[in-house]
């Protein structure tokens, strides 16, 4: 009988003590875990930093900054897409050995007549046009515009005239007098107000 109370006292001694070392395990690893549980929960709480500072901290370091202020530039012309090839087409076949300037300088002329009152109202019909049965562009009665495809350059040209830069001076009219027909040449010294030239074109407008 003594030996049985002696063994279950010694039992009920082992119990409690192994008790005693699971709590404190626990403990333990709360306190341990503690200090990462306030690092996630201050992270989370804590703002992100403003844009606008993360902007001018790289810029006072140096690096490129994107500025998301500035926003694509729209365009000032809303073109069908036949009247865009007929355009880059136009462009290229007429000013394709110019450079960049070159060629928004021809692209700015058509566009300026398709929102001149004395011409079409588009990009396809101005090119069209006849004037007592001859073509305005050349290109397009000698069959150089049907067949010829325009460059990067010529594309960049184009876009940018076609988001609103115009550096035509108001030009309607342009030739190549060096390879023009003499009378011809003769009715835009008569009849136009010279503007400028750039490259092989001579700019001319309304007198």
């Amino acid at each position: 009988m003594y030996k049985k109370f002696v063994t279950q006292l010694f039992l009920c001694n082992m119990l409690l003590l192994m008790s005693w070392f699971c709590l404190g395990g626990v403990q333990i690893n709360k306190a341990a875990a503690a200090p990462a549980f306030r690092a996630v929960s201050d992270e989370i709480s804590k703002p992100k930093a403003d844009r606008s500072f993360v902007l001018s901290k790289r810029a006072s370091s140096g690096q490129r900054v994107v500025d998301y202020t500035v926003m694509e530039k729209e365009y000032k012309y809303d073109l069908q897409d036949a009247d865009y090839e007929a355009l880059l087409k136009i462009v290229q076949a007429e000013a394709g050995n110019e450079d960049l300037e070159g060629k928004m300088l021809v692209a700015g002329v058509v566009m300026n007549r398709v929102s001149s009152a004395a011409f079409p109202d588009s990009v396809t019909e101005v090119v069209m046009q006849k004037e007592k049965g001859v073509y305005q562009f050349s290109p397009v009665g000698n069959g150089t515009y049907q067949n010829t495809r325009a460059s990067e350059e010529t594309i960049e040209a184009v876009e940018r005239v076609l988001k609103g830069e115009d550096i035509t001076q108001g030009a309607l009219y342009f030739a190549a007098r060096k390879s023009a027909d003499p009378e011809k040449m003769r009715w835009f010294d008569r009849s136009l107000t010279r503007l400028f030239a750039h490259g092989n074109h001579e700019f001319f407008t309304n007198s």
